[in-house]
C-alpha cells in the first residue's frame, strides 16, 4: 500500500466493520472527553455508515459514550433542505441522534437550504465559531466515492483542491450537477483521526486506484487526505480488499 496515504484495517464484513467503527469511536470519544472535555466529530454521508449509526443507537452505550460532550459535524452537504432524501444529515439524525435526543448544540448541520454558497459562509462562521482559527476535529469520518472524490472534493475541481485558507466551500458535483458544501484539506488534515468506511464491494476498483496507483490527488482526492499529526485508518471488508488487490 502506498504510505503516504495511511493504514488498513480489513473486516470480515460490513458488520464487522461497522462494530470495530463504534468500539474506535467509543475509545476515541471518552479519550478525547478526559483530555479536553469534549470529543467533535464530523460525519460522512452516504450508506457507508448507515450500519454504525443503527449501533450508536444502543441505549446501552448511553454509560459507555459520554453524549453530552460529543458534538457533530459533516464533512461535506447537498444543497437540500435537512429533511430531503439527498440530505446526508437526515441519515443520523433519524438513525441515532433523535433515537438518542442528543442536543441541538452538539449538532452542527449545513444549512443547504440556504444554497451551498451561502450554507458554505455560514457552516464556515461556525466553524469558527466553535474551534477559533484552527478546527480540529477528534475524529473526522469518511467515505469513498466511486470518482475517488472524498466529502465533496471531486476530481479536477481546481477551486476545490487547491484552497489553502477557507474552511468550508460550495462545490458542484461535475456528474450529477448538484451544488454541495465541503470541508477543505486544510480541516481535514488537521484531524486527530482520520476513518475512512468502505463496506462496499462496488469501490474496490476505485480503492485500487487509490492504495496503488500513482499518488494524483488531483484524479483521485481521497488521495490527498494525508493528516499533519494525526493518524489516517482505511476500514475495508476482506471482499473489497481482495477484489482491490486483484484488479477486479
Amino acid at each position: 500500500m502506498n504510505p503516504l496515504i495511511g493504514r488498513i484495517e480489513e473486516h470480515s464484513n460490513p458488520d464487522e466493520l461497522a462494530r470495530a467503527a463504534l468500539e474506535s469511536f467509543r475509545s476515541i470519544a471518552r479519550d478525547a472527553v478526559e483530555r479536553r472535555g469534549r470529543c467533535v466529530v464530523a460525519l460522512t454521508g452516504g450508506s457507508s455508515p448507515e450500519r454504525l449509526f443503527r449501533l450508536l443507537a444502543d441505549p446501552v452505550l448511553a454509560d459507555e459514550i459520554p453524549w453530552e460532550r460529543v458534538h457533530f459535524f459533516w464533512g461535506d452537504e447537498r444543497a437540500v433542505r435537512p429533511g430531503h432524501p439527498r440530505s446526508n444529515s437526515r441519515l443520523a439524525d433519524r438513525l441515532f441522534i433523535r433515537p438518542l435526543a442528543l442536543a441541538g448544540a452538539n449538532v452542527h448541520r449545513i444549512h443547504g437550504e440556504l444554497g451551498a454558497r451561502r450554507a458554505a459562509e455560514r457552516y464556515e462562521a461556525e466553524l469558527h465559531r466553535f474551534f477559533g482559527e484552527h478546527p480540529r476535529f477528534d475524529l473526522v469520518h469518511l467515505g469513498l466515492g466511486d470518482d475517488g472524490h472524498v466529502a465533496s472534493l471531486f476530481p479536477f475541481d481546481a477551486t476545490t483542491l487547491h484552497e489553502r485558507v477557507r474552511l468550508a466551500l460550495p462545490a458542484l458535483h461535475p456528474a450529477l450537477g448538484e451544488w454541495r458544501v465541503t470541508l477543505t484539506y486544510p480541516v481535514l488534515r488537521a484531524a486527530r483521526h482520520i476513518e475512512f468506511l468502505v463496506p462496499s464491494s462496488a469501490k474496490a476498483r476505485v480503492l485500487r486506484r487509490a492504495m496503488y496507483g500513482p499518488l494524483d490527488p488531483i484524479r483521485i482526492p481521497a488521495q490527498g487526505v494525508r493528516p499533519r499529526h494525526g493518524d489516517l485508518l482505511w476500514r475495508v471488508t476482506s471482499e473489497v480488499l481482495a477484489a482491490a488487490r486483484a484488479g477486479d
